[in-house]
C-alpha cells in the first residue's frame, strides 16, 4: 500500500526486508559517523561570490550538496514504515530556526527541495523559509499542529497515539504529514550557531526520518601532506542513518560523493546531467 509521502518497494532486496523485522524500530538501526568537512574551500567559494553579489551560507552549501546527492544516491531517499520499506516521493529537509533569535525559543519545520535545484535555489528556498519562519511563527505548519493538540486537555495524550497509528497503517492525513517536521528526508541542527560541538542526535521513531546531521563548533583536524602532518580547518558533522535503508558501503558512498561537492562548490551551480530514481521502483 502506497502512502502520501512514499512509494512502497517490493523488490528490495531481501536483507533489506529481514532487518526491517530484525530491527523493527529505528533506534535499534541507528549507525552514526563523524565527516570532517574542510571549510576552507567552502569559504573560498563564498567569498568569491561576494565579490559578485551573491551571498550564501555554509548552510546553503551543506543542503545543496546532500540535495545533489539524493538525486544520485535514490536510496538514501528511502524509509521505513511498519517494517515495510518506502521511497520517499520528495525531498524535504527539517530544520530548527531561532524565532526572532531567542537563543532559547525556536521553532521546527520543513522545507521541500527539487533533485534538480542548484545552489542558488537551495539558498533562496532556505532565506525565504527562515524569513517566514523567524516572523511569522504561528504560520509554520508545526506550531499549528501542536496549538491543535494542546488546545482541549486531554487531546494530546490520545491525539499522538492515534497519529502513530494512523502512520503506522497508511492513512495520516497528508494535510498532518505535510506540516509534521518527523517526516522527512533528513534533519539538520547547526549546532554550531550555539556554541555547541556536534552531536549524534537520536533519530525520531514516529515518523520517518532516515537520516540526521548535526554541525559542531569548527576543530583542527590532523592530516598527512607529505611527509609531513598539518592541521586542517574542519567542520564536524555528526550523521545518524538508519542502516535498514541501504548498505553501509552505499552510505559510505554518497556521503563521499557528499564530501566532494563541498570541497568544490562550483558543481553545485548547475542542475545534475541526471536524476537517479530509485532501482527498486
Amino acid at each position: 500500500m502506497n502512502r502520501s509521502d512514499g512509494k512502497r518497494i517490493k523488490n528490495a532486496d531481501p536483507m533489506y526486508t529481514v532487518a526491517a523485522h530484525v530491527m523493527d524500530k529505528r533506534y535499534d538501526a541507528m549507525n552514526m559517523i563523524t565527516i570532517d568537512v574542510p571549510v576552507e574551500p567552502m569559504q573560498e567559494y563564498m567569498r568569491k561570490k561576494q565579490k559578485e553579489n551573491i551571498k550564501l551560507s555554509h548552510m546553503s552549501l551543506i543542503l545543496a550538496a546532500y540535495v545533489r546527492t539524493v538525486s544520485q544516491f535514490p536510496m538514501l531517499n528511502r524509509f521505513i514504515m511498519n517494517k515495510r520499506p518506502y521511497a520517499r516521493n520528495n525531498i524535504s529537509v527539517s530544520m530548527v530556526v531561532l524565532v526572532g533569535g531567542k537563543m532559547d525559543h525556536g521553532t521546527m519545520a520543513k522545507l521541500y527541495f527539487e533533485p534538480t535545484d542548484t545552489v542558488f535555489d537551495v539558498e533562496n528556498k532556505i532565506t525565504k523559509f527562515i524569513e517566514e519562519n523567524r516572523n511569522a511563527p504561528e504560520n509554520n505548519g508545526t506550531e499549528k499542529l501542536i496549538k491543535v493538540l494542546l488546545k482541549i486537555p486531554g487531546l494530546l495524550s490520545i491525539g499522538v497515539p492515534v497519529l502513530k497509528w494512523m502512520d503506522r497503517h497508511n492513512i495520516m492525513p497528508k494535510a498532518i504529514v505535510d506540516m509534521s517536521p518527523f517526516h522527512n528526508s533528513m534533519v539538520i541542527s547547526n549546532l554550531a550557531s550555539i556554541r555547541t560541538n556536534h552531536i549524534y542526535h537520536h533519530v525520531y521513531e514516529f515518523g520517518t526520518t532516515g537520516v540526521i546531521i548535526t554541525i559542531g563548533n569548527s576543530r583542527e583536524v590532523p592530516k598527512k601532506k607529505g611527509k609531513e602532518i598539518v592541521f586542517e580547518k574542519c567542520m564536524p558533522m555528526g550523521v545518524v542513518m538508519d542502516e535498514r535503508i541501504a548498505s553501509g558501503s552505499y552510505f559510505a558512498l554518497a556521503f563521499r560523493k557528499f564530501k566532494s561537492y563541498l570541497a568544490d562548490p562550483t558543481i553545485l551551480e548547475k542542475a545534475p546531467e541526471e536524476v537517479f530514481k530509485d532501482p527498486d521502483i
